[in-house]
């Protein structure tokens, strides 16, 4: 009876190991496959950019970045259209728009921005994008009049996640989009970088946002998939505790990662978005041990050797199961 015991629990964990790896596999397969070639570009002129945005009046102003300017426009056929404007008073913000343009011309992807159109001349540069009506992640969380719920932040870090396949360089909340159905979308290529395949890291002379730096892309300037893991992992501590990797708590040896690894697997509450705490209710002790294992994988994207990172495949593995976890759990 005992032997039946033991071969009985060893087929379970063989079981499981087994559609652990397949799941994998279906990721690592939905990740590739996610991605395809965008083709020739819309022809879009100056002069119909110009009598979409008004004139790039200051109303249509949707927001300034360190490459420039961002236009609301509205096209003959009604098409509603974002126009990114860059400043060319530096070499740095053209090639920006270089960057830019032979990342994304040369793919599609759900939760990627999408390019419809790019305008260029001697004396003026834009990409026409498609328009996200509910605009960044950023301005959703530090926003006083609403407050994202666990399963729109779970829900937003997974769609982020599936985008890493392109390396971004600069993964940030003001750099993640939300559409109308609240879907993800990862923006602003500037300095991304298409690796080739079999490429593990190339180099860049442009440094992303300080606080979401991988130590040895900082360093050294060095960009990989693995990089973008690190930057992913600061963003996954932010979006549910509400603090910036920048915030003026965290000085001398405390960054916010040493705060969320002091806190595991214990002192959840205390670093959790208090808003994020209110709207929970009754449900926040299940809630909190959800938030154990998306603060510890968080921890495992921000490791300091980028070859003891997670890889991407198996966080956005691990955050479905967290979702499937809760919604269970709210059909009970």
């Amino acid at each position: 009876m005992h032997t039946s015991h033991i071969v009985v629990s060893t087929f379970l964990v063989v079981a499981c190991i087994i559609c652990f790896r397949l799941k994998r596999k279906r990721i690592k397969i939905t990740l590739e496959r996610g991605l395809s070639a965008l083709g020739a570009l819309r022809r879009i002129s100056y002069y119909e950019l110009l009598q979409a945005t008004n004139g790039f009046n200051e109303r249509k102003l949707l927001g300034r970045g360190s490459f420039g300017s961002v236009y609301q426009g509205e096209l003959p056929d009604g098409e509603i259209i974002a126009v990114k404007v860059f400043d060319l008073q530096s070499e740095a913000k053209s090639k920006s728009f270089d960057a830019e343009c032979n990342a994304m011309r040369n793919l599609r992807h759900r939760n990627l921005v999408k390019i419809i159109s790019s305008c260029s001349n001697l004396d003026f540069k834009s990409l026409v994008m498609e328009f996200m009506s509910n605009g960044s992640v950023d301005s959703w969380l530090y926003s006083n009049n609403y407050c994202l719920s666990f399963l729109q932040r779970l829900n937003i870090m997974i769609d982020a996640a599936s985008s890493i396949p392109v390396v971004h360089c600069d993964l940030k909340p003001s750099n993640v989009l939300l559409d109308e159905n609240m879907v993800a979308h990862v923006s602003d290529f500037g300095i991304a970088k298409l690796m080739d395949e079999g490429q593990s890291e190339t180099h860049t002379q442009t440094l992303a946002t300080i606080g979401y730096l991988a130590p040895k892309y900082g360093s050294k300037g060095i960009v990989s998939v693995k990089g973008d893991v690190y930057s992913y992992g600061i963003m996954l501590m932010e979006i549910f505790t509400r603090k910036r990797p920048t915030d003026d708590m965290f000085v001398a040896e405390l960054s916010l990662k040493t705060w969320i690894s002091g806190s595991l697997p214990n002192s959840i509450m205390e670093v959790m978005d208090s808003n994020l705490v209110q709207i929970t209710g009754d449900q926040i002790d299940d809630i909190s041990t959800h938030m154990s294992s998306i603060f510890s994988l968080a921890l495992s994207c921000c490791e300091d050797s980028p070859e003891a990172r997670i890889n991407t495949a198996d966080v956005i593995a691990s955050l479905i199961k967290i979702k499937a976890l809760v919604l269970g759990a709210n059909r009970v």
